[in-house]
């Protein structure tokens, strides 16, 4: 008897079902209310992922094997990052020049 070969792209579609699944779910339990645009967001991208299997059609904006554009799972990240209550703020500071010596190439002495 053969065994079947996993379908890739079937695992990749479940996971990331799976991953919106548990992002509004974990929202929920801590209390914490999505945006509006959170709630849509993850709405809309899992009703194209069951539809199309993918939630974006440009192949520039991610891998051929992922449900998921690279913008897409940023996103997914930031809100299960607010729905555990983690720190979502900016993550680069401004530009702050040194004051002090110089070092380096080009350094005055």
């Amino acid at each position: 008897m053969k065994t079947k070969a996993p379908d890739r792209l079937a695992a990749a579609k479940r996971a990331a079902l799976n991953a919106l699944k548990r992002a509004r779910r974990t929202a929920d339990r801590a209390g914490i209310t999505l945006s509006e645009w959170e709630g849509e967001f993850l709405g809309s991208v899992e009703g194209r992922i069951k539809t199309y299997g993918r939630a974006f059609a440009d192949p520039e904006k991610g891998a051929p094997g992922q449900p998921l554009s690279m913008m897409q799972t940023v996103k997914l990240k930031e809100i299960v990052k607010k729905a555990k209550g983690l720190d979502t703020g900016p993550k680069r500071k401004g530009f702050k020049p040194r004051n002090g010596p110089r070092s380096g190439f080009g350094a005055k002495r």
